[in-house]
């Protein structure tokens, strides 16, 4: 007949209590080092399983952290995207946390959703994707005071735990590339700009024109999707402009994938008649044809960042940075050539 391990036994076979034994195992500081290792070396020798869930109770800890898809991009099969969830899984793994990805319905209140998680305590944390720039899911756990860690920022008071790119910066260098090139006649397609990333590239796009002394022609800007679909369709609305320009800045790398597909199909050599870039550098952009040039950023590392500063903020543990923001690294590729 098999014997159940329990505390209760290896307090016997130690001569200990169970308190001491329990917290022994725990890794309390108040038992002695002697004791906890005599302790972990009996419940070994016994095969002890101790009961996760009476343990999770205890520490009022679930050992998980959320990712709520949004209702919209990204999905699954966004090479970024899926990057940088492998980063977020690697890390909590090591950590021992599991990863809940659980998806939401555009008809939902964000700030009911994540509001029910609180109040059933289902995780410890939640790892927050594709910012709005007045995002309510942010507003309502910097209220109720629960652990959360961005990817991306919000317009005003970004005192919490995020980690974001420079993406100003990183159009300013593609403009200054593609001015440098001789482009004066620029384009930008843009994904939705409620969400703080395209609002920040389109920033950069217009003041860097502006620094070189360019005109924003409003007919060259053209807002609303973030695949290939609406790359496609952006691209012919720019080619059949009066005046349609000789460089496309597209907001991701998968537009600016549509843009070359639709600049071939338009009879243009990209490159050489005409010049596009992206942002993100995914793997598909440098086996494009042309290699595209684009904006670098580090997914599986994004990732990896955040997850740790989720984790740390669950455990109480200090920061030394709680505002991450990395610079961009300019790609320069055979997409994007001299004017025409």
């Amino acid at each position: 007949m098999t014997m159940t391990v329990t505390l209760k036994v290896i307090a016997d076979r130690v001569g200990k209590s169970v308190t001491t034994v329990s917290r022994a195992l725990a890794g309390y500081d108040d038992v002695s080092e002697e004791t906890r290792e005599q302790v972990r070396q009996v419940a070994l020798e016994l095969g002890y399983e101790p009961n996760t869930i009476a343990r999770q109770l205890q520490k009022q800890r679930t050992d998980t952290i959320a990712l709520l898809m949004p209702p919209v991009y990204p999905r699954l099969s966004d090479p970024f995207f899926s990057e940088m969830l492998s980063g977020v899984i690697d890390y909590a793994d090591q950590q021992g946390l599991d990863l809940l990805i659980s998806p939401t319905n555009a008809s939902d209140n964000p700030a009911d959703i994540y509001l029910k998680y609180i109040r059933a305590r289902r995780v410890d944390g939640f790892v927050i994707i594709r910012t709005q720039r007045q995002d309510p899911r942010i507003d309502l756990l910097r209220e109720k005071d629960y652990p959360f860690a961005a990817f991306g920022r919000v317009e005003g008071d970004n005192d919490f735990c995020l980690i974001d790119s420079d993406d100003t910066l990183g159009i300013r260098f593609i403009v200054n590339h593609l001015v440098e090139l001789g482009h004066t006649r620029l384009a930008f397609i843009a994904e939705p700009l409620i969400f703080t990333k395209p609002y920040h590239r389109l920033q950069g796009f217009i003041e860097t024109l502006a620094a070189h002394n360019l005109p924003v022609d409003n007919s060259l800007i053209i807002e609303g999707g973030y695949r290939e679909r609406f790359g496609r369709q952006a691209t012919q609305q720019l080619l059949e402009n009066a005046h349609p320009p000789t460089a496309i800045v597209a907001c991701n790398d998968l537009l600016a994938l549509g843009a070359m597909k639709t600049a071939e199909e338009y009879g243009l050599v990209v490159g050489r008649d005409i010049s596009i870039t992206g942002f993100d550098d995914i793997l598909l952009s440098e086996y494009a044809h042309p290699p595209l040039t684009t904006i670098n950023q580090p997914a599986h590392q994004i990732g990896t960042r955040m997850c740790r500063m989720l984790i740390k903020s669950i455990n109480h543990e200090p920061l030394a940075e709680r505002q991450i923001i990395l610079q961009p690294e300019l790609v320069v590729r055979q997409s994007t050539g001299p004017a025409p």
